[in-house]
């Protein structure tokens, strides 16, 4: 009932050969935003969501419409900075932040409401979504960009390392992060202003929260994406093709 629902919209869609932003770019006949959107419609929370719009935002209120709050990432600084640049958005109720990315058309009402569970349950400070896979052959190269599970030799989630910050060692790691978080708001709002920019990328990651909170002590809780299409975010128009032709022939998977 308290838990506010955060969609980052704000990046561009170069890669995929468009002008327009990247939650515009169409899946199966429509926009990546709107698969999210009505997905998170079912979940019918009392609290509306927050999409966070940058990178030609108009364009988003022309084809999603007027009809959602929206927060503005005047520079896209990265996935910390802009679920920041939400925080002024959010309802005055809330006690749990569920952050989501634009570009995850297919991820599910039900892992959404796994998340949000296994969150409340264990009474975690983070809660994030994993995907194991085999390799990253075949369609799975896709995903090879994703950031690393970091896990101590307890199992316990330490860290997310980004791709272009992993050493070969973590580059090799199996476990890969999909970008599907529940946060406690007060631990995320007192702690997101100690993100830093010291990265291959010069942005403030989301994910160094998960860093933060191991060095804590806080409880990090994994759920497991066994669908690995929930987590598949495509960069370019040729990772696109790839996903429209996944879903028109699941015995791929």
């Amino acid at each position: 009932m308290n838990t506010q629902i955060i969609i980052l919209a704000a990046g561009k869609g170069k890669r995929m050969e468009s002008d327009d932003p990247k939650a515009l770019a169409m899946l199966q006949g429509k926009p990546f935003l709107k698969h999210i959107l009505e997905t998170v419609s079912h979940l019918k929370l009392p609290i509306d969501p927050v999409i966070v719009v940058g990178h030609k935002k108009e364009r988003i209120f022309d084809v999603i419409g007027p009809d959602y709050t929206y927060a503005h990432q005047e520079e896209q600084l990265g996935t910390g900075h802009a679920v920041l640049s939400a925080k002024e958005s959010t309802h005055p109720d809330h006690k749990i932040i569920v952050v989501l990315s634009a570009d995850q058309p297919l991820v599910s009402k039900e892992k959404i409401e796994n998340i949000i569970l296994t969150h409340k349950e264990k009474k975690a400070v983070i809660t994030l979504g994993t995907v194991v896979l085999p390799d990253f052959k075949e369609w799975r190269a896709g995903l090879i960009n994703f950031g690393r599970i970091l896990r101590d030799e307890n199992g316990k989630v330490t860290g997310i390392v980004e791709y272009r910050d992993a050493d070969n060692e973590q580059k090799e790691i199996k476990e890969v992060n999909p970008a599907l978080y529940a946060f406690d708001s007060v631990w995320l709002w007192n702690n997101i202003d100690k993100l830093k920019n010291e990265n291959a990328q010069g942005e403030y990651y989301l994910t160094d929260l998960v860093k933060l909170a191991s060095r804590e002590g806080e409880l990090i809780e994994a759920v497991p994406v066994k669908n690995v299409l929930e987590g598949f975010q495509p960069n370019s128009k040729e990772e696109l093709e790839i996903l429209e032709g996944l879903l028109a022939n699941q015995d791929l998977i």
